[in-house]
């Protein structure tokens, strides 16, 4: 065999071999799809209609926000904890899986009337499992959505995308029901939607990721002593707890105004109708700026969604400007900010990494929003909490930009 007949034949092998590589890359990435979209239909029912279950139930905004703070109370501690077993014992799937199980389990407590300390204990197990299944689906899918070291946005966008279909679909399914039929059916929808989940883990690949003997010995603080790292850190604590004002208080705050329960869901749908289209045309757009000038953009649309929300709610037209402005203040924000982690936080640190952004990004600022919107809704009403979230909007792009001119300085050193 001639060399040029050799060279054409190693060419022609391994443009089969990389072939078959991504169609075994996409068969694996099917069911992370399929989790994701279960998982957020649990969450496009749970979440906005949460708080309003809780006030059918006859409870205070008070009880209410610190029923609903528990999910960011267990982010503070549940996401790291399995983030370092996942790393130390790379048995991410068979993680998953537990907690899928574990949650359904609990999920069956919110079908006893226990009073509200026994709804405490309910969803504070439910909440521990379910927190962190997330973070361990994206360090475990993380690796197959990089090529050569870079993240692949649009192969991640076409995964995530699944879930947004997914919360639409229960959002306004959930609206209409919830709507003619009252909330008692609350608790038979999280059992659903939670065995759906538990199901979709089951068809994850059983991957397991070589476990180093010196895998004890990677330490996660050097990476967070780099400034880079310490003000996205910053940018996406204020970035989410300027959103925990939608996350938490949207729906009441909503019905407060007179809006009915299908307008709330069509309301919350119109958000993920714009998040799905970002997901699936990132790729043409992430390329034009830096991660840390897209992170410069998400909050200052940031402050003004908070803005129209906190002025303008009884404006419909305006609302509606309001909550498209969802695709540049979480859908942007939540794809570039798992690209900064996988370029900050590779191999034995991705679990960690995950988890550290879900305490840092969704356990403190959701603790601490919860809390502190309900203490602000009852003494001066749910608009105050709007308002604050502008301020706070603000913070986080003072923040972002402190990120975009380390790394712009950086890039001039190096370059």
């Amino acid at each position: 065999m001639c060399a040029s007949t050799r060279r054409v034949f190693l060419a022609r092998l391994e443009a089969k071999l990389e072939l078959a590589l991504t169609v075994t890359t996409r068969r694996q990435l099917v069911p992370f799809a399929a989790l994701s979209a279960s998982y957020f239909a649990h969450i496009g029912f749970f979440n906005p209609y949460l708080p309003l279950w809780l006030k059918d139930m006859g409870l205070s905004i008070l009880a209410i926000s610190v029923l609903v703070s528990v999910q960011a109370a267990t982010r503070l501690f549940a996401p790291y904890g399995w983030g370092w077993l996942s790393d130390r014992t790379g048995e991410r799937i068979k993680l998953l899986r537990y907690s899928a199980c574990a949650a359904l389990v609990a999920a069956t407590g919110l079908w006893f009337d226990g009073g509200v300390q026994w709804l405490f204990l309910v969803l504070l197990v439910m909440f521990t499992h379910t927190s962190a299944m997330m973070p361990m689906s994206e360090a475990a899918m993380a690796h197959l959505v990089t090529q050569g070291g870079v993240f692949d946005a649009r192969r991640y966008g076409r995964i995530r995308l699944w879930g947004s279909l997914g919360f639409l679909v229960t959002v306004l399914a959930a609206g209409a029901w919830f709507e003619h039929d009252g909330m008692h059916q609350f608790p038979l929808w999280t059992v659903a939607t939670i065995f759906a989940v538990t199901v979709s883990v089951w068809f994850l690949p059983d991957l397991k990721e070589a476990v180093p003997e010196h895998a004890q010995h990677v330490n996660v603080m050097p990476v967070l002593r780099q400034h880079a790292v310490q003000w996205f850190f910053a940018a996406a604590f204020f970035h989410v707890l300027s959103h925990i004002g939608i996350y938490v208080f949207f729906s009441l705050y909503l019905d407060s105004l007179g809006y009915t329960k299908t307008m709330i869901g069509l309301l919350w749908a119109l958000s993920v109708i714009v998040e799905i289209g970002w997901f699936f045309t990132q790729s043409r757009w992430l390329p034009r700026l830096s991660l840390t000038a897209w992170l410069m953009v998400c909050s200052a649309a940031m402050v003004l969604r908070m803005g129209i929300t906190a002025s303008s709610a009884q404006v419909l037209v305006l609302l509606l400007v309001g909550q498209a402005l969802h695709a540049l203040t979480f859908a942007t924000h939540h794809t570039v900010c798992i690209a900064l982690l996988s370029k900050h936080f590779s191999g034995r640190l991705r679990g960690r990494g995950q988890a550290l952004y879900t305490v840092i990004a969704y356990g403190f600022p959701g603790l601490f929003g919860g809390l502190a919107g309900g203490v602000l809704s009852t003494h001066f009403g749910l608009v105050s909490v709007y308002w604050a979230s502008v301020g706070t909007s603000l913070l986080a792009l003072l923040c972002a930009f402190g990120a975009w001119r380390h790394q712009h300085q950086r890039n001039t050193i190096t370059g």
